[in-house]
Parts: structure tokens; sequence; C-alpha cells
């Protein structure tokens, strides 16, 4: 398909739907704009996109699709600065936002022009943010949620899926109410859980030093979410608020249900508790990619003598094998280390225990 696709935002996001669109649409031309001037000279450094464009306007007036990879209340923003444009007459505009609800209701500016716009939530991410983490292969086998109005024409929502087949994502169209409230159930309210847990810890260990020594290791995977962006949280809270207040009245009552058979000691209902969460738990997809980002982690033990990390990373170079995080968790003196390292996708994680198995005599401990 030739066309030219405007890319409003250029992060993770927004660099990785240009990538796909480039390599499945060669005809096509990618124009980027981003607020950060920087990011936009270094996505056309890379490749990324074919020209950057000085503004909004002179980027979208051509455009046959519009792609608004921004935050939630600035893509609300974006969205009416575009409707006071004389753009196309059969654009399409979408975004790529967590929250959909607000942001259909604010395209009505849009509609009232006669311009199509579909919600779209491409549901992946990266350890690794700004478009030099930019990869076609991101969205491969995730959800990407499209959020059509009822009345929008079906030629389209086939016509922006056709854009965007080089995503090899699996394509869900919902209403913008069932989106938010389903993101809110298994991305928006897990966060807030990991930010209040880690905030509790972080109160109680005035009392004690010695806590957050012991938080290291599995409380940091467990809590791992609670690193993303404070900003882009606050915008998703605000804009998913009735869905999200409704979900902590669910957690108050099932904190109080665990509290009262702690009050009791009911150790039978106890474990029926942990049983049945252990069960649905077990029951998830493994290979499926959710609302979270998945984490394809290394655990690899090492001896402690210099030039180990390089020398595994040397390993994986040398196979091609990319990384998109490494550290070494908190160990005892006189003992192996453990060196974690996180992959991109659960291929590349296996290919890296059969690589450094085959280099290293030392590496008889390596788990998942």
């Amino acid at each position: 398909m030739k066309g030219r696709v405007f890319v409003i935002g250029l992060g993770l996001i927004g660099g990785s739907l240009a990538l796909c669109i480039k390599k499945d649409h060669t005809h096509s031309t990618i124009i980027g704009f981003d607020i950060n001037s920087e990011q936009a000279r270094l996505a056309k450094m890379l490749g990324v996109i074919d020209e950057i464009a000085v503004d909004i306007q002179a980027g979208a007036l051509d455009a046959d699709l519009i792609i608004i990879a921004a935050p939630v209340n600035d893509t609300k923003t974006i969205i009416q600065s575009l409707s006071e444009l004389p753009l196309k007459p059969d654009v399409i505009v979408t975004d790529t936002g967590s929250t959909k609800s607000k942001i259909v209701e604010n395209a009505i500016s849009l509609k009232e022009r006669g311009i199509t716009f579909i919600g779209g939530h491409p549901m992946a991410g990266s350890h690794k943010s700004g478009v030099s983490a930019a990869k076609e292969i991101l969205f491969e086998n995730a959800f990407y949620l499209l959020t059509p109005e009822k009345d929008a024409e079906k030629s389209k929502v086939i016509l922006l899926k056709d854009w965007l087949k080089g995503t090899n994502a699996k394509f869900l169209t919902i209403t913008p109410q069932n989106h938010d409230y389903l993101t809110g159930i298994v991305s928006h309210f897990p966060h807030i859980i990991a930010a209040s847990i880690v905030r509790q810890t972080e109160k109680l260990s005035e009392e004690d030093s010695l806590i957050p020594r012991l938080a290291a290791g599995g409380f940091r995977d467990i809590t791992r979410i609670a690193s993303s962006s404070p900003e882009m949280w606050k915008d998703i809270l605000i804009n998913n608020r009735e869905n999200l207040i409704e979900l902590l009245n669910h957690w108050q009552e099932e904190m109080d249900w665990v509290k009262t058979l702690l009050e009791k000691e009911n150790s039978s209902a106890i474990f029926d508790y942990f049983y049945q969460a252990k069960e649905f738990r077990d029951g998830l997809p493994i290979k499926e990619k959710g609302a979270i980002p998945a984490f394809y982690d290394l655990f690899v033990d090492v001896p402690d003598y210099p030039g180990v990390i390089s020398e595994i990373t040397g390993y994986l170079a040398t196979e091609k094998i990319s990384i998109t995080n490494i550290r070494i968790l908190e160990t005892r003196e006189d003992i192996n280390g453990v060196l974690v390292i996180s992959f991109q996708t659960e291929e590349d994680r296996q290919r890296a225990e059969r690589c450094i198995r085959s280099y290293s005599s030392y590496a008889t401990s390596i788990g998942s």
C-alpha cells in the first residue's frame, strides 16, 4: 500500500509502529514529529522515519494515516489541534493510548469534520524507552485493541488493520468502555497494587534499615511494574478513575476477608485462598502476550572473578542475541553471584541459555 503516514510521538511505541509500517508497506512514506527534536533527529538517523515534520500541521495536512503515540492527556490536545486543520477527507486518525473512553469522546471534534477516528491500544512494551529501543517485533503476537465508534465504516477499520498488519499483532475490536474496564482489571489496577506495596515497604523501612536489603531479588521482581513512568500512570488513573475506584472497593473487600481469616485463624480457608489463586494463575496462558509486558529473564550462577560479566555478554554478542536489561542479585560473600539477564522474547531467552551452556564450563545452574 502506498501513502503518507504521520507518526506523532517517536518513542518506543511510535517508533516501533513506524518500523512495522515501513517493513510491510515499502512504498509508503513515514513522516515523524516529536516534541523532543532530538528524538525526531535520532528517528531519522536510524531510518525509523523518512522525513521530519517541523510541527503537527506540516505532517498532518497530506497524511493518509495519522498515528498519535503520545500520553493520554497530550493525545486529547493533539486531537483538538487536528480537528482545526484541513486534513484529507479520507484520512484515518488513530492513537495508542492506554485508556479509550475519554479519548474517543474527545474525538467527536474530528467526527464533526467528517474525519474517521479509530481508537487503538497495542498491548506491548519493553524495559527500554525512546526511539532507539524501537523494534519491528515489539507487537508480534501481542493483542492490539481497536475501539471504533458504533457507526464507524467497517472499510476504514479494515484499512487501518491493513496499514498495521506488519505488527503481526492479534487485533480485537471492542467498545471504548469495555476496553477501559478490561485494561483496568489486568493492567491499571495491578500497577496501583505494586506501587502500594513498594510505598508501604518504604514507610516501614524507616523503622528498620534491614528491610531494603531483604527486599532485593524476589521483592524487586514482583513489584517491577512499580518502576513505570509516574507521569504516564497519573494520566491513566485520572482517565480511568471510575473503573479503578470500583476495583479498589472490591480490593478492600478482599483484604477485609483475608484479615478476617487471619483473625479467626481459619487455616483451611487460608489454604483454599492460596490454592484457588494458584489454580487460576497456573491456568493462565503461558505464551500469550497480555496487558503487562512479560519478562523473559535468565538467572545465571557466575563465579566471582574480574571480567565474568563481559565474558557472558560477549558470548551473547557472538551469537547476535540482544538483551534488554542486566543486573546482579545481591548475594553473600564467598559464593557464586547470580546474574539476571532480560530478553525481548522467550525465543531469545532460550537461545541465550543454550549459548551460555555451550560456551562456559561453570554455568551449570541456569534457570528462568
